[in-house]
């Protein structure tokens, strides 16, 4: 049964993940990635570039040319600083609780990434199966397309 799509709300902010980001620098046929293709062309959404997801896609750039292009769209959308003590402390937080429910997420940035939706209320449009255990534990608001 498909989830829901929870980004109705006009208010809502979006943050893509890095593994969207860097199916669409790639051309990826996605889902996620048209839907993304598609928020950028029409701008509805404000869309938020954690600056940790700066860092993961743009460090996977071989061509300058290209390198350019993505920093350039990026930084034309709001970057935003993720963590800090007090952020870090929540993200050990969440990453503790998931860990006494069994699961293991596999990358600490995205235990940050994740913990920096949840705290400020954005919504993450993601490819990452590590964030699918903070939508149905931690209360990450995930876009569903």
């Amino acid at each position: 049964m498909p989830r829901p799509n929870r980004l109705l709300d006009a208010s809502a902010v979006l943050v893509v993940d890095s593994s969207v980001w860097i199916d669409f620098f790639n051309d990826v046929d996605h889902p996620s990635v048209e839907h993304l293709a598609k928020l950028l062309e029409t701008g509805v959404v404000p869309i938020v570039v954690p600056d940790l997801v700066l860092f993961e896609v743009l460090r996977g750039f071989r061509d300058d040319h290209d390198h350019r292009r993505a920093r350039l769209l990026l930084e034309s959308l709001r970057v935003e600083p993720v963590a800090g003590a007090t952020l870090a402390v929540e993200a050990a937080r969440h990453y503790r609780s998931l860990r006494a429910a069994g699961v293991t997420v596999r990358s600490a940035i995205d235990v940050l990434i994740a913990t920096f939706c949840i705290e400020r209320d954005y919504v993450l449009l993601h490819r990452d199966r590590d964030f699918d255990v903070f939508e149905q534990l931690r209360g990450l608001r995930g876009w569903q397309h």
